[in-house]
């Protein structure tokens, strides 16, 4: 892979330029412990927005019930 061009690898790997420059930004100088480590802390995130956004969703729920009944 050393010295293949950009289209060649993108080619190889089934992934658009574009993709491999964003990719090439996001985690550029990070080595792959850090960039592990990141994945890992953007998935917990997503995991704790979606449960506030259930939470949100529960807690309109009950009032909307709590409304009704009075």
């Amino acid at each position: 892979m050393a010295g293949a061009g950009t289209a060649e690898l993108c080619r190889r790997h089934g992934i658009s330029p574009q993709t491999l420059y964003r990719w090439r930004q996001k985690f550029g100088g990070l080595d792959r412990d850090d960039a592990t480590r990141l994945k890992a802390l953007e998935d917990e995130s997503s995991r704790l927005k979606r449960l506030g956004a259930e939470q949100a969703l529960a807690l309109q729920a009950l009032r909307d019930l709590l409304r009704k009944n009075s």
